[in-house]
């Protein structure tokens, strides 16, 4: 199998990457600008503000934002100590816990939304058509589709690596 990469996937990913740094960068600065806090916490807000009953077991909710528990164990205690959420005591175990959303983390999405939204309006609804984002939505959608399967082992064995190793002669290629 080949290590190269084709040079428009290449270009689309450096794109997908760039696009995203930037268009985050725009959006923290209009948050900040407006005194509203990180899009962190919108991320975490609005995750448990579609949750069934507004709220989602800790873990689960680390899963779904792609942050280690322990990140999302600190921006838990920091939105808790705003009173935009609240953590419960899960029924079925003495040692979970849900993260629920709170009225008033329910009223900070509603601050929050018309920036955020307007910085996308701004950066990404104007730049792409409704069929480009068609388009791009479903190819990143399989991307992510095989980014979340299972690798596929070989069938080759460590120690069958191991004898081909060595078997070479000094002068082979790897």
């Amino acid at each position: 199998m080949s290590a190269r990469v084709p040079d428009p996937h290449l270009s689309a990913w450096r794109a997908v990457l760039e696009t995203h740094a930037s268009v985050v960068a725009r959006i923290e600065a209009a948050l900040a600008e407006a005194d509203l806090p990180p899009l962190a916490w919108y991320d975490v807000l609005w995750a448990l503000r579609r949750a069934p009953g507004r709220r989602v077991r800790m873990a689960e909710l680390a899963g779904s934002l792609t942050l280690s528990r322990g990140g999302l164990t600190k921006l838990a205690d920091r939105l808790e100590a705003a009173g935009l959420l609240r953590r419960e005591p899960t029924e079925d175990d003495g040692r979970g816990l849900y993260a629920a959303l709170t009225e008033a983390g329910e009223e900070m999405l509603r601050r929050m939304w018309p920036v955020y939204s307007r910085v996308l309006r701004e950066t990404f609804v104007q730049a792409i058509s409704v069929d480009e984002a068609a388009v791009i939505a479903a190819g990143l959608d399989r991307a992510k589709a095989a980014a979340s399967a299972r690798p596929r082992r070989s069938g080759r064995t460590k120690g069958a690596a191991v004898r081909r190793r060595q078997r070479r002669t000094p002068y082979e290629r790897p």
